[in-house]
């Protein structure tokens, strides 16, 4: 007898599905995601938490013509096979294969390219409005987690949402994490909400359950049900969703279907905004995940059985590195403190936590006020440390100009997966950063070339007396040139190896590709120096003075845009001090967004390898 799953090959089909057939479906869809989950990697614990919600939603929607809209889209997987991509699993998060992530131009079932939390109800919104001035009448839904809820843009959105007089569904799909377990006050509200049995208790039967209070006939019953307050408002005194101007229908079961598809339906019919709030286990179907849906929230290929990734990272990565040195410097120095946004595991802070919990600090998913946070707790006297991924900095621009560096605050910024971070694609790249903060005044921009200067970068850091930021790769710490480890003065380069005629400059991750490239070139009967440059901003003017005298090429290499880049900033001073005699190569990324693929393919493909670098110097010298 055929699979159920095996029928569903189009968006639709699964409407064909008898109802008899969902819990089989919904198990079908588990086993097919954690199968191809353990051999390519990618978003677990997340998917296996929406399967039966994701089946309700394409049981009450008509894709292509009603529009979904995932908050972040890790959460995708099931959708994607309800919509024609089941064979194309195989190729999961792998170079010009199955995104990770909804994207329009792999199926116009996805409504909106999605990567960055908090963001579902503006696009969705926006959807709305354009249904509405077209004279159309589809419907458009948004799915975001509660995680979301501690980002300021998607308060802002529902505070616009709570005006409409038109048909939105929102759907608050409530698991109590966002990657690590949610923090704050919505957390607490949504906590009250889930877990209030007076509430949920009356929800189930209003009538019989008043009935049973002496004195409260089915007249007073009926005046409550049209009360302005509703019923809700009796057992639960700040209803925020509804006090927003938003209609509440919840909390259900996020993994009865039929629950769900009842509430969705009834949703559909009112001419405002409503908000469907359904509570579901991150990581359900697989006991492992269940256990701990944080380690399976994002995973690399992995054993089954056991849950243990099946290759091992030999080395420290850099986020250990960085761990590690938090630790250690805030033993000695009591004014250390450390702020993220929603990713203590992540970030490497977990440690720091356990150590210090009285100064460290998870603001949730809200990378905007983690940075102003930080500007307070440094006008404070304190030395904050704000780990953040570089894809994730991207949100906060304003607040490191505005509120960090126009006052010249001591805020440390630790930019993890900084440059090409693989499978996770171009909602994830780390590839903007040293273009969006070196041009920033009083902020100085350091990279380290291995694991040992990262760690005295760290060092540097928390004694000087200004902003400054260290962007660092994700993966596995180099431990090469570390006889190469001079001590870090402001604002200046690293000299590792001197030579005449050609000068590599490199950028953190790069140094080790560098010295390769230099390797090779010797075999070739050329001799090149090699810069550690260290210092992106300020860049260092005395060191480029002093390669032009005895060099006739520079050959800038980062992991990073072209434009606004170390590179770009180099040829802006070979122009200024015209230099015309130096030849400049600059090695570093096109401007375009990097799509998903193992960080070596991406490298090879962008020119980024050393072979590449090499062919190319010697073409161009």
């Amino acid at each position: 007898m055929p699979k159920i799953l095996d029928n569903i090959n189009n968006a639709n089909d699964i409407k064909k599905v008898s109802t008899r057939d969902y819990a089989v479906l919904a198990e079908e869809i588990r086993y097919f995601l954690i199968n191809r989950v353990s051999k390519s990697g990618g978003h677990l614990a997340s998917n296996l938490g929406v399967v039966e919600l994701t089946m309700a939603l394409h049981l009450c929607l008509d894709f292509p013509k009603d529009k979904l809209v995932w908050d972040v889209g890790h959460q995708a997987y099931t959708h994607k096979l309800l919509t024609g991509r089941k064979n194309m699993f195989s190729t999961l998060r792998q170079m010009d294969g199955l995104s990770g992530f909804p994207k329009h131009q792999e199926n116009i079932c996805d409504s909106f390219d999605t990567g960055h939390s908090s963001t579902a109800v503006s696009a969705a919104l926006g959807l709305v409005k354009a249904r509405d001035l077209s004279g159309e009448n589809h419907k458009v839904v948004a799915v975001l987690g509660d995680g979301a809820l501690t980002g300021g843009m998607a308060f802002e959105a529902i505070n616009n949402a709570g005006r409409l007089k038109t048909n939105f569904i929102i759907v608050l799909n409530d698991n109590n994490m966002s990657i690590s377990e949610n923090v704050g006050g919505m957390a607490n509200y949504l906590a009250k909400l889930r877990t209030n049995t007076k509430y949920t208790g009356l929800k189930e039967n209003i009538e019989s359950t008043l009935n049973k209070v002496p004195g409260v006939g089915k007249s007073i019953v009926d005046k409550l049900k049209r009360s302005k307050d509703s019923i809700k408002h009796l057992m639960l005194s700040d209803m925020y969703f509804e006090d927003m101007g938003l209609t509440y229908i919840g909390p259900i079961d996020g993994h009865d279907i039929d629950q769900m598809i009842t509430a969705f339906r009834t949703a559909a019919k009112a001419k405002k905004a409503v908000v469907v709030h359904v509570i579901t286990k991150k990581g359900k179907g697989y006991s492992l995940a269940e256990k701990n849906p944080s380690k399976f929230h994002g995973v690399e290929p992995f054993d089954i059985k056991s849950g243990q990734p099946i290759s091992v990272q030999v080395g420290s990565s850099y986020t250990k590195v960085f761990s590690d040195a938090m630790v250690r410097y805030a033993s000695t120095n009591d004014k250390v403190v450390a702020v993220t946004a929603a990713m203590p595991q992540g970030t490497g802070l977990s440690e720091f936590k356990k150590s210090y919990s009285n100064r460290f600090f998870d603001v949730g998913i809200a990378e905007e006020h983690a940075v102003t946070f930080a500007a307070g707790l440094a006008l404070g006297g304190y030395k904050p440390v704000v780990a953040i991924y570089s894809t994730f900095l991207q949100r906060a621009y304003d607040q490191i100009l505005h509120d960090v560096c126009i006052s010249n605050l001591p805020v440390i910024f630790a930019i993890d997966r900084a440059g090409i971070v693989g499978r996770d694609g171009m909602t994830h790249q780390g590839i903007f950063d040293l273009s969006f903060l070196s041009h920033i005044p009083n902020l100085a921009v350091l990279a380290p070339k291995n694991k040992f200067e990262l760690d005295e970068m760290l060092g540097f850091a928390i004694s000087y007396q200004g902003p400054i930021a260290i962007r660092y790769p994700r993966g596995e710490a180099y431990l090469g040139l570390q006889e190469f480890q001079t001590p870090i003065i402001y604002g200046k380069s690293e000299m590792i190896y001197e030579a005449e005629d050609i000068a590599i400059l490199a950028v953190g991750s790069m140094v080790k590709t560098a010295n390769a490239v230099v390797k090779g070139l010797e075999k070739e009967g050329r001799k090149a120096s090699l810069i550690n440059v260290r210092f992106v901003s300020p860049i260092d003017i005395e060191m480029l003075e002093q390669l032009t005298m005895k060099h006739t090429t520079f050959v800038t290499i980062e992991e990073n845009i072209k434009s606004g880049g170390y590179g770009q900033m180099v040829s802006g001073f070979l122009c200024e001090t015209k230099k015309q005699h130096i030849n400049h190569i600059n090695i570093s990324i096109p401007d375009i967004f990097v799509e998903q693929g193992e960080v070596n393919e991406l490298q090879e493909k962008l020119g980024l390898d050393a072979k590449s670098i090499i062919q190319r110097i010697l073409l161009e010298v």
